[in-house]
Order: C-alpha cells, then structure tokens, then sequence
C-alpha cells in the first residue's frame, strides 16, 4: 500500500487503485471485479476484470447495472456505463491486517438497486472496525434470464465472482479472506439464502445474514422459461438468446419491470411474493431446492443470522392507503388463498384487540411470506446439522405515514448501517431516526461479523429464542408462537 496525499493506493486483480478517505475512514469505489457484461459477453457468465495502466481513480462511484427508477421511499443511483459489475470496499486501515469482512448484496426486486445507494455506504462498519464490501449484480433480464440451455442464475454467478474477488484481494485492504460474512437484504437476502446451497458458494465466506429474505422464492425450471416466454413476447422478439441480445439494455430493463408489475397486482396481496426473476434451480448452478440442499448439508459450516420486519409487508399496503380499503371479505379472502385453517383471522385478532381488517391482513401476509419461510430455512439448517443459527425480529416502527408504516420492509436498514443522516432515508424512517436503535442493531451486526454471535441464544427447536430489535434486545421463546404453529408446514 502507498498514499498519495490523504488518497491511499492498493493493487488489486486488474492493476492499482486509489481512493479517498470518507469520514475517516479509506474508501475505494467502483472497482471492476469482471469484465463489462455487454457485446460479445452480453448474457453470458462473467468474465475476468479487463486490466488496466497506470493508476485508476477509485475516488467515485462506477456504473451501475441497467434498471429503471426508484420510488420515493425508495430512490435509486443510476450511473451510466458498460463497466457495471464493479464493488466498493471500505476499510478503517489498508495496512491492517486479519480484519473482519462484510459484503452487502443489495435487494430491489432483483430488477432495481445498486452497491452505489447512500443507504450502503459502508463507512460506519469501517468505523468500528470491520472491511465493508458492496457490490452490483445483474438485474432483471440480463441477470435471471433462463432459457434452458445451460446459461442460468447469471446475477448469482455475477455475486461469486464478486466474493472470489474478494477472497483474491481483500488483504490489500486490511480484510481476512477467512473472516468474510456476506449479507443482503430482501432480494439481497434471498440471494445469501440461495447462495448457501450452491456448491459454487464453498470456502468464499463463513458466516450469513439475511434480512427480510428466503430461499423460498426460488423458481423452478418450467416457471423460469415461462417468464422468458412472456418477456420475449412483450417485445415481440423470439425466446432466444440471440434474439434478447439484440434487445437495447435499457428496453429490456423496462420489460423485465412492467413484468414484475404485471406479476404483483396492487389489490392482490396473494401476488407481491411473485418474483418473476429470481434464482432458477437449474440443476448446474443451484442442482437443487436450497431446502433441500441445506437439509442435505450443504452450508453447514457457515453460521446464519437472519430474520424479518415485525410489519414487513406494511411496505405495499400503507403508502398506498390500501390498509383503509381492506375488508372483512379480503381478509378472509387472502387468509383463504394463502393456506391459512379455519380460525386463522380470529386467531390473529385476539392477539391484536381493536385491529382492523388492514392491519390483521399486514400481519398474517408478513408472516405467511417471510416470518414462516425464513423460520423453516432455519429449521432445515438444523435437521443438515448447522448449529449456528441466531434469528431476529426488529420492531421499531418507523414514524412516516402518521406512525402507520410500523417496522415496514427495509425500515432496519438506516440502522443496520448506522446511517441516520442519509436524507435520502427520511421517507422511509421518518424525520427523527432513534440514535438508540442504530446503536442496537448496527452493535449486533458488527458483533456477528467480528466475533460469530450477535449476542443473543441461538435458535433452536426446543427454545425458539428470537430476538426482538428495538432500542434494546429482548429475547422471546416463540413470540406469537400460537400464530406460527397455527399454519400448516
């Protein structure tokens, strides 16, 4: 390692880089970790990072990967560029050694996000002595695109490549290529779940955490090319390879979204689990169900913290004043559809005295598609022998939207990152974030990646120990367990 200035250099894979300190701590930005995927590598697996002479700024931010815009309560970075599958790395010292490693996998649907988000920015992990890695992946069409021919899961392969890279690289930081968690959040989280059960996966990182997130949402082979069936009819090209290649990024970025928006119907609560693109149990690169792979074994040496929003799926209900629209007969309705036994909405009431209809459908939706699955992917860890399971619930409401938004999807993020003054939050966390809060789970956080326990009881079968996250931490055997074990497995 040299400085120049206050900027210090490493050399990574592709030749030297130099950043700049972020409050206080050294950043390094945009860096290529594989070849730009378009043209002749358009679609296809990545590729070894293109080297370079000289010294490459990594003062800034690289591109990132095609996608369309945010929302309000969820604005997005767009930075045009071939050169999309690129990281960032924060660390409190390059000439450290054996430090902790964190690398963030952004969520969005797989079809939005980006490494680059303010929301990521990993200064404050550093700040406490951790080496934070964000990184892109393909999105939409050109990452989970499956045509059966033996080309899948290209945005998870993109994620291995970026954790190979890391492996290579990340004592030039100071990081320990043996002390590396990897971490995501939503579609982030559903791809750490996945990512455990591919063997492709083995000896890149030892520790998990997923927030908000399953292997559940895996897609089979004929559900797969059924979605590349109808992408490719919407833009009136063939179901091939070629013909999708052909297809500008930006158009089919716009595709691969109104896809996902045809899927998930507003006034359906049964669709927002439908991820049109998504990983693929391809038999190659995910050979099997994570589930199945994980009761298998696989993953077993890797510890997992992982868990949900107390009111997750108040995200799709409250900002668009569905929560007042629902009734007694939707409720019903939904419950039905979602598998739920006779009882099932008077078993919630009675847990939430004076609930409206909105607000019992919030809470059975939160758990039937994230509490539940997330709970049986810990359980099936425990029947292939992983002992290392923490699980979490965070409950500190956001107080956006009147208070009505609760601990809505994504809400921990600004305290898992310890990033309260990221206005670009304020929608979603409200005008006056708890310092508490942060200091809490940002804490648990750091505590796991460093030290393996984020200092509360593993789960077990026999306790059920949760955490419930907050401005203090209070374990839970089983909380609203009656709800939990009144749906069918």
């Amino acid at each position: 390692m040299t400085v120049v200035g206050e900027a210090p250099t490493v050399r990574v894979t592709g030749g030297r880089v130099v950043g700049r300190i972020d409050r206080g701590v050294a950043a390094f930005l945009g860096i290529p970790y594989a070849a730009p995927p378009f043209g002749a590598r358009r679609l296809l697996p990545p590729a070894p990072p293109v080297p370079w002479a000289g010294v490459r700024d990594a003062g800034r931010y690289g591109p990132t990967c095609p996608k369309t815009p945010g929302t309000p309560l969820f604005p997005e970075t767009v930075i045009d560029g071939e050169g999309c599958l690129n990281l960032n790395v924060w660390t409190p010292d390059p000439q450290a050694t054996g430090l902790p490693v964190l690398v963030w996998i952004h969520g969005g649907a797989f079809t939005t996000g980006a490494g680059s988000l303010p929301g990521y920015r990993g200064s404050s992990f550093a700040r406490d002595g951790v080496v934070c890695v964000t990184i892109n992946y393909r999105l939409g069409a050109e990452g989970f695109l499956y045509l059966g021919n033996g080309v899948a899961n290209l945005g998870l392969r993109d994620q291995l490549a970026a954790l190979a890279w890391v492996r290579d690289n990340i004592a030039a930081f100071g990081g320990d290529p043996d002390r590396v968690s990897v971490a995501g959040q939503s579609a982030g989280a559903v791809s750490v779940a996945t990512l455990l059960a591919m063997p492709r996966s083995a000896g890149l990182f030892g520790q998990a955490i997923a927030q908000s997130g399953s292997a559940a949402r895996t897609l089979t082979p004929d559900a797969a090319t059924d979605v590349a069936a109808r992408l490719a009819d919407a833009l009136g090209v063939p179901p091939t390879r070629a013909a999708f290649r052909e297809v500008p990024a930006d158009a089919l970025a716009r595709a691969s979204t109104a896809l996902v928006a045809a899927s998930q119907v507003p006034h359906d609560p049964t669709s927002w689990d439908v991820l049109p693109f998504a990983p693929v149990v391809d038999g190659d690169t995910l050979p099997a169900h994570p589930f199945d792979a994980v009761r298998g074994g696989a993953g077993r040496g890797v510890r997992l913290l992982t868990g949900w929003n107390r009111d997750d799926t108040r995200i799709g209900l409250v900002p668009t004043g569905m929560i007042d629209a629902v009734d007694e007969t939707m409720l019903a309705g939904v419950v039905a559809a979602l598998g739920g036994p006779d009882g099932t909405v008077q078993r919630y009431r009675s847990a939430r005295p004076g609930a409206g209809s909105g607000e019992l459908l919030a809470a059975v939706t939160t758990d039937r598609s994230l509490r539940l699955p997330i709970t049986r992917g810990v359980e099936v860890r425990l029947a292939g022998g992983a002992g290392g399971n923490w699980l979490y619930r965070f409950d500190h409401g956001s107080t956006s939207f009147d208070g009505r938004l609760g601990a809505a999807h994504a809400v921990e993020l600004p305290y898992v990152f310890d990033l309260l003054d990221d206005e670009s939050a304020r929608p979603l966390i409200g005008a006056d974030p708890s310092a508490a809060v942060a200091r809490t789970v940002h804490g648990a956080w750091v505590r796991f990646v460093t030290d393996g326990d984020p200092g509360w009881p593993r789960y077990d079968l026999a306790s059920r120990n949760t955490a419930l996250l907050d401005a203090a931490i209070t374990v839970v055997a089983d909380p609203d367990g009656a709800e939990r074990a009144g749906w069918p497995d």
